[in-house]
């Protein structure tokens, strides 16, 4: 579990682990062949209209919940099973105890169950003096190494065969050899007697069916069967959020579940239980049955209008499998007893705001695993929320309080940003980045080098652009278009905008650029200041309201993501500014959609020069705007020798206010990526976001390499032809 008292000592731990090479290798190993397995599953599946209809069902089911609940005892109790209701962990473990002292329980076996993870369940029936053994090989290896699981699916996925051989060691008194069948067998020559001895199996649930009274279980081991036949008492425990209407909604879900899970069409078994069964050990040849249905804030959690989406989880893990952070530190530090993305945000329902604290801020919001989830649940969204919820009542650090005001305030924005440029100075090289890194940053950000602030910004420079285009464009605009700059493209690198402004006017496109524009806003959310991030956008709103123009483009796939997605959210509580947001969301467009899409640029466009190149996808285009194939076929089409780099989808680290906060996990990151991109003997790396841009620049400056870092815009403009 994560028990870092602070953000100091949450990154300690976190380098422990980066420094754990066996546990990089492995959740290296498993992300790739996870993605190349779940494609495989799901080849012949329509994965969205599979993952909208299991939101629809769970969202459906949550009026009436406790209605279903109902229906559900009724029926489980009529086939012989006794339903008990526990409204938090201590009464859910004060049943699970009261059960086995009624029937005389004291050797239990248990199956693999978040649920009983999430109670700490096995701590409290050993306080009470009984003998508790899992029976799951990765549940049982952590609960001899007396760790809690490291992932939902695969518990013990941190550890090398090399560490169990020692661990077994331990426990059987005889030399083992690092053989995993040689393991397996161990495990199931000790864990055999357990089961023919137990009085009580315990298991969790994947569905409860509220028609028939019916329990489900998705297990790969078999020894949840063992656990729910061979002992005389079975308790099954599950959260309430597992109830479905009948069984063809559980079965739409288990179509998803092993396929999202581990790349499995079907797990090796599944097991529907209904009533109490027959069993040779128990008093009368009649099982005694009994299930314990937790609510431990899942109802008020199911009242929340945003957080009640989090019902559509199927535990699939998934969030995780894909989740670049994860893939770096584990379950142990991506999480406190559930981990991932929906992790963070269980904990600080089922365990409250202190112990998501530190881990709810190691969301890189590069939306994968959104883009993944078997429920469609928006979880950077509500991980951000729930950042903002934690500081408000815990309060807001002074840096970001104070960022805040300056960012809400744009003319003192901009001038900060101005005054910088002659500030920079003492430390500024001649080839547009800094000497040095300022003191204000540590040896730990010196990973890539960082940019100076331009001489002159776009906004500057824009009315002799505007001049220049007025002289020689042609009667009748194509399309009229406004400019969204955000902060990194007006002051850092405006000659991006430049690219495309030329790229543009020679395309018959009439642009405007509102001067009261001002930074999108996201960095502010990723700080958890959402309060100061509504003002940003009501300005930005406001800026461009005027603007009588076809498309509203943006160059930045983060700010195209933010203005679409999340303006609109953030002033839901004022109908008529959110039908402005809304209007203003609809225009935004990203800039290689608007190039591809609505110019309609192809080959004839271009000269080509043949320049190896490939291609970064930030993602916040790829995944928060879902746009893939528009960037690279421009690429192709302005006559580069286009080489897909691997894993171009992947995360590059930067994460905006992220990789100052946790820049060893950013170095990381941009490591992995940056020796994809040299991997593919480019010459040229492209990509649609000044953020990647900065971050993957900085690092290739770092590292001494040749290959020339632009955004696709100056790409394209460097090779166009000109049609006017």
């Amino acid at each position: 579990m994560q028990n870092a008292k602070n953000l100091k000592e949450y990154r300690k731990e976190i380098q422990e682990s980066l420094d754990d090479a066996f546990l990089r290798q492995t959740l290296d190993t498993f992300a790739v062949a996870y993605r190349a397995g779940r494609a495989k599953a799901f080849a012949e599946i329509d994965v969205g209209s599979l993952v909208a209809e299991i939101a629809a069902a769970k969202d459906g089911v949550l009026p009436r919940l406790m209605e279903l609940y109902d229906r559900f005892r009724q029926n489980a109790e009529a086939a012989g099973v006794k339903v008990h209701f526990a409204r938090d962990a201590a009464e859910a473990n004060a049943i699970i105890a009261a059960i086995a002292r009624q029937t005389g329980s004291q050797k239990i076996v248990k199956s693999k169950s978040m649920t009983a993870e999430e109670i700490l369940l096995n701590h409290a029936l050993e306080d009470r003096g009984l003998e508790v053994t899992e029976t799951d090989l990765g549940e049982w290896i952590i609960q001899l190494r007396h760790e809690g699981p490291s992932h939902m699916v695969m518990p013990a996925i941190h550890l090398s065969r090399h560490q169990v051989r020692d661990l077994f060691a331990d426990v059987t008194g005889a030399h083992q050899e690092p053989d995993i069948v040689k393991l397996v067998k161990v495990a199931r020559r000790e864990l055999r007697s357990r089961f023919a001895t137990a009085d009580m199996g315990i298991t969790g649930a994947n569905f409860a069916i509220a028609e028939t009274g019916t329990i489900g279980l998705v297990t790969n081991e078999g020894n949840a069967r063992l656990v729910t036949t061979l002992p005389r008492v079975h308790v099954a425990l599950l959260g309430i959020d597992k109830l479905v209407p009948s069984l063809t909604d559980a079965l739409r879900i288990l179509k998803i579940l092993p396929r999202n899970a581990t790349g499995q069409h079907i797990t090796s078994y599944v097991t529907w239980i209904t009533g109490a069964n027959e069993c040779a050990a128990a008093d009368g040849r009649k099982k005694e049955s009994h299930f314990v249905v937790l609510d431990n804030g899942r109802l008020e959690m199911a009242k929340d209008p945003l957080f009640s989406q989090v019902f559509r989880c199927v535990r699939c893990g998934a969030c995780a499998n894909v989740c670049p952070v994860y893939r770096l530190v584990g379950g142990h530090r991506m999480g406190h007893v559930y981990i991932g993305a929906i992790g963070l945000i269980l904990t600080y329902f089922f365990h409250g705001p202190d112990k998501a604290r530190n881990i709810v801020q190691n969301c890189i919001n590069c939306e994968a695993c959104k883009d993944i989830c078997a429920g469609g649940i928006d979880l950077p969204r509500l991980i951000k929320q729930i950042h903002v919820r934690i500081q408000d009542r815990q309060g807001h650090p002074l840096p970001s309080l104070l960022l805040g005001q300056v960012m809400k305030n744009r003319r003192l924005f901009h001038t900060l940003l101005r005054t910088a440029k002659w500030a920079q100075r003492p430390v500024a090289g001649n080839d547009g980045f800094m000497r040095h890194l300022p003191m204000m940053f540590f040896k730990e950000h010196d990973f890539k080098a960082l940019p100076t602030i331009a001489d002159t910004p776009f906004r500057d420079r824009f009315p002799q652009l505007e001049r220049e285009t007025v002289k020689r464009q042609g009667p009748g605009p194509r399309v009229k278009a406004a400019l969204f700059s955000g902060c990194v493209q007006d002051f850092v690198y405006p000659e991006q905008m430049e690219a495309a402004y030329k790229l543009f006017a020679d395309h018959r496109v009439t642009m405007s650029f509102p001067m009261a524009q001002s930074c999108c806003g996201l960095p502010l959310q990723m700080m958890g200041e959402a309060r100061t991030s509504r003002e940003v956008a009501i300005q930005n709103i406001r800026a461009f309201e005027r603007e009588d123009v076809d498309c509203v483009v943006t160059l930045c796939a983060s700010c195209a993501s933010h203005l679409k997605h999340i303006y609109p959210i953030l002033l839901a509580d004022d109908p008529g500014l959110q039908a402005k947001a809304r209007e203003f969301a609809a225009r935004v467009i990203d800039f290689s959609s608007f190039a591809h899409d609505v110019l309609g640029l192809t080959a004839a466009d271009f000269a080509g020069d043949n320049k190896a190149a490939t291609f970064h996808a930030p993602c916040h285009l790829c995944r928060g705007l879902g746009v893939h194939d528009a960037p690279r076929a421009l690429l192709r089409d302005a006559g580069l020798d286009y080489r897909e780099a691997d894993e171009s989808e992947v995360c590059c680290g930067f994460g905006g206010t992220f990789s100052a906060k946790f820049p060893e996990l950013s170095a990381e990151l941009l490591r992995k990526k940056l020796d994809h991109v040299e991997a593919t003997g480019a010459e040229l790396l492209l990509t649609d976001c000044p953020g990647c841009v900065m971050q993957l620049r900085g690092g290739l400056k770092k590292r001494g390499s040749r290959i020339v870092v632009v955004h696709t815009a100056e790409a394209l403009a460097a090779r166009k032809k000109t049609t006017v």
